[in-house]
């Protein structure tokens, strides 16, 4: 069974209250695609330590440094999901921001 769901992406938050906190995209999910939301988070959460780290190294550029990519390759994953669950303004505002490379039209 869906749920309703307000996502704030630069927190990682998902709530259930539209009130709780300012958020960005409104979703409906199952609780498996909210875990595995919540699991895309903390990839993120985790790669961007191992960055704060690495960032102390300064002779590696941005785009040779494997936690940035991973970073940005779970973003993406992370807008395609809240694009595939997302109410018609998710969608738009990621259509219109250019926010994933490859839309797959669900309708």
């Amino acid at each position: 069974m869906k749920k309703t769901y307000y996502v704030t992406v630069a927190t990682g938050e998902i709530s259930q209250l539209s009130t709780a906190s300012p958020w960005d995209f409104k979703i409906e999910a199952t609780d498996d695609e909210i875990t595995r939301l919540r699991e895309k988070f903390d990839n993120v959460y985790s790669a961007d330590w191992k960055g704060f780290f690495r960032a102390h190294t300064p002779y590696v550029q941005y785009h040779y440094d494997r936690e940035n990519d991973t970073i940005d390759q779970t973003n993406e994953q992370i807008y395609q999901m809240i694009y595939e669950l997302g109410d018609e303004e998710a969608r738009e505002h990621i259509r219109a921001q250019g926010l994933i490379s490859k839309i797959n039209e669900q309708d």
